[in-house]
């Protein structure tokens, strides 16, 4: 759950202006794109600890929903390069993904140690300020491919 830039494991990686959401239009979206330079996907690529991000877009819009609450809605258009999870060679993945995360100002804090994960998981309390560049880092880390394969690249079989 990435809500602003202050508890981001992307700090230090800015791909956009941080929005404050004071400062948002109550009565229209607000628009952004986010086209990240070589360097900042270079660093993009080191923090999720993969071979190379080529190429990374997030554009969209933070929307008011009804007095106090805010969604984000994106497209995430990426190309990575990972190992491939047999053989090491380069895997090259093209990336195009929707992302939609819900800022809801009354959302209870939890307060137990230990909590059941709601099936939903686009709503998050409301942030002081709503990073679209960290949601984007956090979109790519879970769209990424678990176990990226080069064509042909297939599992031996294991005879104890």
């Amino acid at each position: 759950m990435t809500t602003s830039s202050n508890d981001s494991p992307s700090e230090g990686l800015h791909l956009g202006q941080p929005l404050r959401v004071s400062a948002l239009a109550t009565r229209k979206p607000t628009r952004f794109r986010i086209e990240a330079t070589a360097e900042q996907c270079a660093a993009a690529a080191a923090i999720l600890d993969i071979t190379a991000v080529t190429r990374l877009r997030f554009a969209g819009e933070v929307q008011p929903r009804g007095r106090h609450d805010w969604t984000l809605t994106a497209t995430l258009e990426a190309e990575v390069e990972q190992p491939c999870s047999i053989t090491l060679a380069p895997v090259i993945s093209q990336i195009r993904e929707t992302v939609e995360r819900r800022y809801l100002a009354d959302m209870p804090v939890p307060e137990a140690d230990e909590i059941e994960m709601p099936e939903d998981d686009r709503d998050e309390p409301l942030p002081e300020v709503i990073d679209p560049g960290a949601v984007a880092l956090e979109a790519l880390a879970l769209a990424l491919p678990a176990y990226p394969r080069a064509p042909g690249a297939e599992m031996g079989e294991a005879v104890f």
